[in-house]
């Protein structure tokens, strides 16, 4: 995928509890305590809390959706084997 760095992405979080992303590009890994999002554009994005479920996610649209206490959010660029591939 050709990297588009005008991708917008948004985070909303509902009182800690609902948690929707877009420009989702994939769901890189997920357990009760992180979920990692690889984002449209290039990025990612690491969720962290307890309790975490996944409630939705639609590669096509590119949507995200889940529920759980979360507690830090945290945005990056590029992974490792991105930048040795570029």
């Amino acid at each position: 995928m050709q990297e588009n760095q005008n991708v917008k992405h948004t985070v909303n979080i509902e009182q800690r509890k609902l948690l929707t992303v877009t420009a989702v590009e994939s769901v890189t890994a997920f357990s009760e305590v992180k979920i990692v999002l690889s984002l449209l554009g290039g990025g990612r994005l690491n969720v962290i809390g307890s309790g975490l479920k996944i409630t939705g996610f639609s590669k096509s649209v590119g949507t995200f959706t889940a529920e759980g206490t979360v507690t830090g959010i945290q945005y990056g660029g590029k992974n490792f084997a991105a930048k040795i591939f570029k």
